[in-house]
């Protein structure tokens, strides 16, 4: 069994990726930015968590100490600033420390995309397997197409295009031929470089039994789904910047992460060997096929048993933005709005309410004026209010929930949100419970730090607003501890008139 270093657990791959290596028996490191994202996960107390950022040699390099296998799973999906640069950078130090740290194998997650030179994304995740297959460590480096599993940003984008349009004009590249693979393909891959020869130093690709077209795997999908057929109409108008923003309004993928997705699909993207199998040979009932695929990712949100989602990784700002606990506020001004409420209930009762806030669920104020604000953020390349929550009851550190992300919770007393929407600053919004007088004490507290001149006007010309939304919430809050039947009616009969 082997000593492995898992970079980005706390995303996609690599959060589903910790407990297979755990299961196999392999120890586990895992190294964040901020060990506080992993800190709830289930798998948490099974790991070692190391802090360290992959641009800093001196911190990688002690993440790495006494470790055999490194996994590095990072990737820049955000359209700002020179990605490519700062991915370069990250793959050179990490593979410097790696070999310093005397690891035995790097294994690298890539892209698989041919013909596509136009996407910056594509020849980023290029430059990284060279940088790592060019290092004195030796290095294996899968590359995958299309990903289909329940919560990937590919699966989610397919899913909701397919589902809300059943007629839809789309770009030329749904008649691009790709190669999906199963997410449980992928994992198996890359477990099994946890124990296999160390002298191996190439790439692989690696992908499912079936080449299809995009538009093939929206029909698919829809025959799955048990959809009714759908019509499809390329036409030669959308741009790749175009065609992001509006899959960012169709579907819950926001369109700083849709334009690299679509930029990857306008080349063909078919395994050009299979030479993996000398070394992990397939499973007895063959790779998963597109359709078993896509059964399987529906089947698991169906039973709300999605691990990880493509929104797991996505942060706000850097992991220096202040807190709101910061002393005397590191960070200048901050603009607060704070109520609180005695609720005649217990306090467990209000927890249950303030843990299962957002998603289906709501925000127990004014849904349209929610509603409206998530459009808004939607039009400006936001996020929006689709991601919803990966879990209807239950909540941890890290978790998406709508457009704000769990910054800490302390179970039974507090729920600390942090903002992603687009704004000119800086915005939480902490939802807590105390006992007073054998009764509970709901509080609520709106933070805001605004940045230049227009977070300040910004803060100003949304106040009567706010005033409006947080001013409702506590009543309703308690109104929903008290008669959450009642509640629900009243906000399904809110949306209906929206």
């Amino acid at each position: 069994m082997a000593r492995c270093l898992v970079t980005g657990a706390s995303g996609y791959i690599g959060g589903r990726l910790v407990p297979e290596l755990l299961a196999g028996g392999h120890e586990v490191r895992c190294m964040a930015r901020s060990a506080g994202r992993l800190r709830d996960l289930p798998w948490a107390p099974r790991v070692e968590i190391v802090e360290a950022d992959a641009r800093d040699p001196e911190a990688t390099r002690a993440a790495l100490e006494g470790v055999e296998v490194a996994y590095y799973l990072i990737h820049t999906m955000g359209q700002g600033g020179d990605f490519a640069r700062a991915d370069r950078a990250a793959a050179r130090t990490f593979a410097r420390a790696a070999e310093a740290a005397g690891v035995r194998r790097i294994v690298y997650l890539g892209g698989l995309t041919f013909g596509a030179a136009r996407s910056p994304h594509m020849r980023s995740r290029a430059e990284v397997a060279e940088i790592f297959l060019d290092c004195p460590v030796p290095a294996v480096v899968l590359r995958a197409a299309v990903i289909i599993g329940s919560g990937s940003a590919s699966f989610e984008m397919l899913r909701h295009l397919t589902e809300r349009l059943p007629v839809m004009t789309t770009p030329t590249w749904v008649r691009s031929l790709t190669q999906p693979i199963a997410v449980r393909d992928v994992l198996r891959h890359l477990l099994a470089w946890a124990g296999l020869p160390q002298e191996v130093n190439r790439s692989f690709d690696i992908g499912g039994p079936d080449v299809l077209t995009y538009a093939d795997m929206m029909r698919g999908y829809a025959a799955v789904a048990g959809l009714p057929p759908r019509l499809i109409i390329p036409v030669p108008l959308l741009s790749p910047w175009l065609s992001s923003h509006w899959v960012g309004l169709v579907t819950p993928v926001p369109a700083g992460i849709a334009r690299p997705l679509v930029e990857s699909l306008r080349g063909q993207a078919i395994c050009g060997e299979h030479d993996i199998t000398a070394y992990v040979p397939d499973p007895p009932g063959g790779l998963i096929g597109f359709r078993r695929a896509v059964s399987l990712a529906l089947q698991k949100i169906k039973e709300a048993d999605v691990a990880t989602r493509w929104s797991s990784a996505s942060t706000p700002g850097a992991p220096s933005d202040p807190l709101p606990t910061d002393p005397d506020w590191a960070g200048g001004s901050l603009y607060a709005d704070e109520r609180e409420l005695r609720v005649g209930a217990r306090p467990e009762a209000v927890w249950r309410v303030i843990e299962g806030i957002g998603g289906d669920n709501g925000w127990y104020s004014l849904p349209i004026a929610w509603r409206l604000r998530g459009m808004l953020d939607r039009l400006m390349g936001g996020v929006g209010l689709r991601r919803g929550r990966r879990d209807p009851h239950r909540l941890r550190v890290g978790d998406v929930i709508d457009f704000w992300r769990v910054e800490e919770i302390e179970p039974g007393r507090l729920l600390r949100l942090r903002a992603e929407m687009r704004l000119p600053g800086l915005a939480w919004l902490e939802l807590g419970v105390t006992e007073e007088d054998g009764t509970a004490v709901y509080r609520q507290r709106a933070l805001f730090h605004p940045r230049g001149l227009l977070g300040h006007l910004y803060w100003w010309m949304i106040w009567p607003l706010h005033g409006w939304i947080f001013g409702r919430m506590p009543g309703n809050i308690a109104a929903a501890v008290i008669s959450p039947a009642l509640v629900a009616s009243r906000r399904r009969s809110a949306l209906n008139r929206f």
